[in-house]
């Protein structure tokens, strides 16, 4: 066992999830024999994959299994920025990462227990799987544009009947400031991860998640919290969602059992309309925002993610970035208050020249 202390969760949120792992709900998705695992059951039926609940398996990150990898070094004597700087309409940069494979792995979740989740999309570095770690994705091949980018992210494979829906191309990635002082927003420490959302989540709980931000929209139709039963049949209509994460982090763990508890949402700022983090959480990360888009119109009765219903949607994101490029990046785009691109350029501030060069590099 550890020496450093650990941040326990209420017992009876364990006690909650181990009860439910022991009751079978949440079943447990059965090991494909390919990547591409068996195409989920009716939208209607119990969500299928995992549950948030404690991990207990030991991998190379997490030697004794107990959920909790503690940073090192750990990040104290951070106080909450309160500050105003500077108004800038915009603090933000893109990573543009494709479609690499899909497979029912969830190297957060389920480490080193392949098959053991209902089918991800993956996107970023080509390893990803069940026995992902910090070291198996540092410097890895990748399908983000910035090849400094070998980070993991994931989602629930989405479905139209029993054909796999993938995104196509680069998918936008945003990494914003959410707290009021952007230049307080420091890089993700090397293997930082975290779930956002809940494939359990009810349909009310996905609509006031935080992280809600225009939920599934195609057309003119916004803000759906479930998948819309039709969509325009348009060359120019896709199924598109955009979902943010937390970005304030305690400071003191990479990951803990259910996999949130690190990391929390901005809260307003008393007698303001400023975002800072909470004391408990008080160190300022970028903020994740996936928006993906996948290629499908028309009648969508039939279409359904992996983990159940529409609102059952979340993501999964595991940092890999080399440590002097993702600062770079973050301190010329979100601290200096630019709208970057992939290569740190914002082309309304020219005279702000670019983070990387032409390859997508340092220079």
């Amino acid at each position: 066992m550890r020496s450093s202390p650990r941040k326990r969760l209420p017992a009876l949120l364990l006690g909650t999830a181990l009860l439910a792992s022991v009751l079978g709900v949440g079943t447990i998705a059965s090991a494909a024999t390919d990547s591409g695992g068996d195409a989920p059951a009716a939208a209607s039926a119990v969500h299928t994959g995992h549950t948030m609940a404690v991990s207990t398996q030991a991998s190379a990150d997490d030697p004794d299994g107990d959920g909790y990898i503690p940073a090192v070094p750990q990040v104290t004597g951070v106080t909450p920025s309160t500050a105003t700087p500077p108004a800038r309409y915009f603090h933000e940069f893109q990573a543009n990462c494709s479609v690499t494979h899909t497979a029912p792995d969830d190297p957060i979740v389920f480490p080193g227990q392949p098959g053991k989740s209902h089918d991800h999309t993956f996107m970023g570095n080509t390893s990803t799987n069940a026995y992902s770690t910090t070291a198996s994705l540092d410097g890895g091949a990748t399908t983000c544009k910035a090849p400094a980018d070998a980070s993991a992210y994931w989602m629930p494979s989405l479905y139209n009947g029993d054909q796999k829906i993938l995104p196509v191309g680069p998918q936008t990635i945003y990494y914003k400031a959410g707290v009021t002082d952007y230049t307080s927003v420091r890089p993700f420490p090397k293997g930082l991860r975290f779930v956002v959302g809940n494939p359990m989540q009810s349909a009310d709980e996905f609509r006031h998640l935080k992280g809600f931000v225009e939920g599934w929209e195609c057309g003119d139709s916004y803000f759906n919290v479930d998948i819309p039963a039709s969509c325009p049949n348009r060359a120019d209509v896709q199924l598109n969602i955009r979902f943010q994460a937390p970005s304030c982090w305690d400071g003191k763990y990479l990951d803990t059992p259910d996999h949130q508890s690190h990391m929390a949402y901005p809260v307003v700022k008393p007698g303001t309309n400023d975002n800072m983090c909470p004391a408990d959480h008080p160190v300022a990360l970028p903020m994740i925002e996936f928006k993906m888009a996948f290629p499908v119109n028309g009648d969508m009765s039939q279409v359904r993610l992996a983990s159940g219903r529409g609102y059952s949607f979340h993501y999964d994101f595991f940092n890999g970035w080399e440590d002097r490029t993702l600062k770079a990046m973050v301190d010329h785009c979100i601290v200096g208050g630019l709208q970057c691109d992939a290569r740190g350029y914002d082309q309304t501030h020219p005279e702000a020249g670019a983070a990387l060069n032409a390859d997508y590099r340092l220079p």
